[in-house]
């Protein structure tokens, strides 16, 4: 087992790997910029290292700061958490060149998950199901036109190399197509320096589905269920639960059993998650690997009882899956959890600044996941989640009220959060009747302000 592992990233999945290696007698490190001085990973860490100056890219992004904090402080292995450079593959790179264990998938592996395309192929080959869309990357407009008339509108243009919803269009008609695979170009060129695209058939109303799964050194791959994310507002998650209240049983254990096959075949090392759409007759299709650990993971750990950040560094140090879980994989309960993000409820407009008071629920099923403390400052420079609330039941029910109870117990004042938008989608019928899709939010909020309006 390694003696001390750096944590290349902030904030509550930083802390969240400092407990893993507290469990595990590693000690730490911590890196952290100018504008993160006073976090708590910081103070938490056996060794902490100033690797730059708030903006990302001259800190959490600096390769060569994080490299040397890393050698400076001789540790054996890094872990990414998630963003920054958890899917970087020339950062896995360098750090294989530097003889420092990359806690993640191996840089060709990352590389190959980074392009939609290839992820998408390698997939296809090992019958995971699939979209039907283009072979490769598209030549151009022809091409483009060419698979949408053979497959059918509408269609949905994707860059190979995007995330979070940038450079993606969807076609409805082929006279639309043209001016649209010219933006998702431009955009995917600018958000990602990789202009290629390529096409698929377009779901209309699809929920959002995806598998957590863990693959150690020595060919075992390990599936802990699914998890529901299709309460998101433009391609970013609010909600997640796990398992999802409408796969069925069957479709778990078949999609399972072909992921099990595909990772093998493929040689993924450690953790990784596999999105899928559902379309309305409850079928899956392929849409990306994340090969990270995810924001979501503690539901995952809720109904399963597995320490997915502790099961990583294990696989990362060469230990077996069957040693690390000791035994078969079950599922038990029902857990949800709420992105809690410093930006206004209704307006969405980010919301940075100083934390005057906060309290912070507790109680059986209740589990909190932050970094945030009282007096503590939400800067500008990085993603907005304050706190992940996770709540966990027999069942759906149980877990929605004792979500319920947490948000009205959870105060924060001095910015505006996301708690007032999370406990009324926690009180709407559609979401408590499982009435969800990747467009709920939208319908939802039209609908909250519709109401506003009649009153």
């Amino acid at each position: 087992m390694f003696k001390k592992i750096l944590i290349a990233n902030r904030g509550e999945i930083a802390l969240r790997v400092i407990c893993a290696c507290k469990d595990l007698g590693i000690r730490t490190v911590a890196v952290y910029s100018e504008a993160d001085r006073y976090s708590l990973h910081v103070r938490f860490a056996d060794e902490a290292v100033c690797i730059g100056p708030a903006k990302s890219a001259l800190s959490y992004l600096h390769i060569p700061a994080v490299i040397s904090a890393a050698e400076i402080t001789n540790v054996e292995a890094i872990h990414p958490g998630y963003g920054f450079l958890s899917e970087n593959a020339d950062f896995a790179e360098v750090c294989r060149a530097s003889q420092i264990v990359f806690i993640g998938p191996t840089p060709e592996v990352t590389r190959m998950m980074g392009l939609k395309q290839q992820a998408r192929s390698a997939m296809k080959a090992h019958g995971v199901p699939i979209l039907p869309g283009s072979e490769g990357i598209l030549s151009g407009v022809d091409e483009a036109l060419d698979v949408a008339g053979q497959i059918g509108y509408p269609v949905i243009l994707k860059a190979s190399a995007g995330g979070g919803g940038r450079g993606m269009r969807v076609v409805r008609a082929a006279e639309e197509l043209p001016n649209a695979f010219n933006q998702a170009q431009q955009e995917a060129e600018g958000a990602f320096s990789c202009p290629d695209l390529y096409c698929e058939k377009f779901i209309e109303r699809p929920r959002h589905i995806e598998f957590q799964m863990v693959a150690d050194h020595h060919g075992n791959v390990e599936i802990f269920g699914e998890r529901e994310c299709s309460v998101q507002r433009r391609h970013q998650k609010l909600i997640e639960e796990a398992p999802s209240p409408v796969l069925s049983a069957e479709v778990r254990e078949r999609t399972m059993a072909v992921l099990k096959k595909a990772f093998a075949a493929i040689g993924y090392r450690n953790a990784g998650t596999v999105e899928f759409l559902m379309d309305t007759d409850g079928s899956l299709h392929f849409i990306e690997v994340n090969a990270r650990i995810q924001v979501e993971h503690p539901v995952t750990e809720c109904i399963t009882g597995v320490d997915l950040v502790k099961a990583q560094i294990r696989v990362a140090a060469g230990e077996k899956m069957p040693d690390i879980l000791g035994g078969p994989v079950t599922f038990r309960g029902h857990s949800i959890e709420c992105r809690i993000n410093a930006e206004h409820p209704e307006t969405f407009a980010p919301s940075p600044g100083r934390i005057q008071a906060l309290n912070l629920p507790g109680g059986i099923g209740i589990r909190v996941d932050t970094a945030a403390y009282q007096e503590g400052v939400i800067p500008p420079y990085y993603d907005s989640l304050i706190a992940k609330l996770i709540s966990y039941g027999q069942d759906r029910t149980e877990a929605i009220a004792r979500m319920q109870r947490a948000l009205d117990l959870f105060v924060v004042e001095g910015i505006h959060t996301s708690i007032p938008l999370h406990q009324r989608i926690l009180s709407d019928p559609a979401f408590i009747n499982a009435e969800i899709d990747t467009h709920y939010i939208q319908r939802f909020l039209e609908k909250t302000k519709k109401a506003v309006v009649e009153d």
